[in-house]
């Protein structure tokens, strides 16, 4: 065991952990995995900095002879995934060699029947039944114990020619005297019963896994190979050492050919971050001013497990400066194609009168936006924010102008827009001139700290409405409990 932990540190120190993408039928054998989160989070993309084992799993295998197919799906159980065609799915394709790698146990144990997820399984491995009128489908529906859903699994897969294997599901960060909580009471000794019953190799995923977690001890297992916030699905740090222990409990199975495909000298890498450029114009960093920039807060909202965070240090108050062509062109040779670029101009200019300068100004910086669209970089612009200035109960819009100049540019280029200008003026107004007062400098045109995170708040909630922009999955509004 303290091999593996070993082993694992150390390629853990490597960048870079996704799975190929699904390729078309060669006629190599394929492993399907069916599961929940813990094996597939999400998309398999690393959302949020969570990451199921199934994805790393693949680099350990030897893809010119062998095929891996990650068919889990977040939220299911054993039930589910049978109910909601999933597995229907995997055993239209299933033949003869293949593999099938089982592991639930998750999410059985919530309620049998509700209207919110009705995911529930009896415990145990008996046979025991129930009919049911599912709150949550509105079908009638016969549930059976977490045991029988495991037993039909082996059973057609063994029908068609495939090879099962059951693995017991992840222990979660949980603790008590130095030592993780197991499940051997229940789910993982229900599934290596089934496995026994059913005669196919098991993996007991959760004693092993519990076990290196206490070779490393609490404090370094928790924020680093789980989140501080969540117990239960891992970083990609524990994903990989999930996947590895697999693998090490296929080298173990005498019976499973299966190890015969692995990889003897595998590459290991982290999921590549993507970059994000924050790029404003104004000069808020003075500390006599105590004066802070959005931009400064803003990675308290990103998750920095995928995402590369750059705030270039060149700082003017107008945009033709700031967007001089030594500049720009210094940007670009940074910028690659799919990294973010986040744009907001305009703040220090309150007056963009039809005449040379400002057309010149804007004709600049659409340039500019088309040059790093033609790159490949995802470009959001981003209108200028209020000045803490009031007339009759409301804001002044002196950057109003700016806002709707900013949006005909944004639509002009065809690159994302987003008005804060608007959406932070109706914030300070809800709270009213006194309250609002708090978020500035005394110049009552630069935000301090408190009003720099929450611009920073306010954007990150508007980048994550942008759902067709890549940019609205890296927000993360747990990081600060991480």
């Amino acid at each position: 065991m303290i091999r593996i932990v070993v082993f694992f540190l150390l390629i853990s120190l490597l960048s870079g952990c996704q799975a190929d993408k699904e390729e078309a039928p060669t006629g190599k054998p394929t492993v399907y995995l069916i599961g929940d989160s813990t094996v597939k989070n999400g998309r398999g993309d690393g959302a949020d900095g969570l990451w199921g084992w199934g994805e790393p799993f693949a680099h350990y295998f030897d893809t010119t002879r062998i095929r891996i197919e990650n068919h889990a799906l977040g939220g299911t159980s054993s039930r589910t995934f049978r109910t909601q065609g999933r597995w229907a799915e995997v055993l239209r394709k299933l033949q003869a060699g293949d593999y099938v790698l089982i592991q639930f146990g998750h999410n059985d144990a919530g309620p049998v029947n509700d209207n919110f997820r009705a995911r529930g399984t009896f415990e145990g491995i008996s046979d025991k039944m129930e009919e049911i009128d599912n709150l949550l489908t509105g079908e009638r529906e016969v549930v059976h114990t977490y045991g029988w859903y495991l037993r039909q699994y082996i059973i057609e897969a063994k029908e068609k020619g495939a090879i099962p294997v059951v693995i017991s599901p992840i222990p979660r960060n949980r603790w008590v005297n130095g030592e993780v909580l197991r499940d051997n009471a229940s789910y993982s000794e229900w599934a290596r019963e089934v496995a026994n019953f059913e005669e196919v190799e098991f993996i007991n995923l959760n004693r092993q896994m519990a076990e290196a977690m206490e070779v490393m001890g609490k404090d370094s297992v928790t924020g680093t190979f789980f989140f501080n916030h969540d117990p239960t699905h891992t970083s990609a740090k524990g994903a990989l050492l999930a996947a590895a222990l697999v693998v090490e409990g296929l080298n173990e199975a005498s019976s499973c050919k299966l190890k015969d495909y692995l990889q003897e000298n595998p590459t290991l890498n982290f999921p590549v971050k993507r970059n994000i450029f924050l790029v404003t114009n104004t000069s808020e960093s003075t500390t006599e001013r105590k004066a802070v920039d959005w931009s400064r807060e803003l990675p308290a909202y990103l998750d920095t497990s995928r995402l590369n965070i750059f705030t270039p240090t060149a700082i003017a108050n107008n945009g033709l400066s700031y967007y001089s062509e030594r500049f720009w062109n210094e940007l670009m040779e940074q910028m690659k194609e799919d990294d973010f670029l986040l744009i907001q101009l305009g703040r220090s200019s309150t007056k963009n009168s039809p005449n040379a300068q400002s057309y010149s100004y804007t004709e600049v910086l659409k340039k500019h936006l088309i040059e790093a669209k033609a790159k490949g970089v995802v470009v959001i612009l981003i209108s200028p924010t209020p000045d803490n200035k009031w007339s009759g109960g409301k804001l002044e819009s002196v950057s109003e102008s700016n806002s709707l100049w900013a949006r005909d540019l944004a639509q002009s280029g065809q690159v994302f827009y987003i008005d804060l200008n608007h959406v932070i003026t109706l914030e300070y107004e809800a709270m009213g001139p006194q309250i609002a007062r708090q978020f500035f400098t005394n110049d009552q045109i630069h935000t301090n700290a408190a009003g720099a995170r929450l611009t920073a708040l306010t954007l990150a909630k508007e980048l994550k409405k942008l759902q067709s922009c890549a940019l609205s999955g890296y927000v993360n509004f747990n990081r600060g409990k991480l």
